[in-house]
């Protein structure tokens, strides 16, 4: 199956969507910043990137340019929200930097599922 890597600063957000991840088949890797996700992304390259628009040092946009920009054919999902208020905007900016699908936290584990199968058309 597919390699997905997670990149969210939020400890218990990361499991989650890797456990979700992991039952439905995929094969997970996990980054906690996303200058860690752009080293791991370096060592075991991806299908897809899961990314939180919203981190503290490397945000998830700056982020997920980055390896878009060496990685074109990278598939991008996404994620932002919780308790903030401005979730819409940012995930309204990620859709302009032209990633595949957005989601806006909380999400049940199989929109993430579909996202993903979609874009890698799985």
């Amino acid at each position: 199956m597919a390699r997905v890597l997670i990149i969210d600063d939020n400890a218990e957000t990361r499991g989650f969507i890797s456990l979700c991840l992991r039952r439905a088949g995929f094969e997970v890797l996990e980054a906690a910043s996303g200058a860690e996700g752009i080293a791991l992304y370096h060592e075991t390259p991806a299908d897809a990137l899961v990314i939180d628009v919203l981190m503290p040092e490397k945000g998830g946009l700056e982020t997920m340019m980055e390896l878009r920009g060496e990685f074109p054919r990278l598939k991008v999902i996404a994620i932002s929200g919780g308790f903030r208020k401005s979730t819409d905007a940012d995930l309204s900016l990620a859709r302009t930097l032209e990633v595949d699908r957005t989601l806006a936290k909380p999400f049940a584990p199989e929109d993430l599922i579909a996202r993903i199968k979609e874009v890698l058309a799985v």
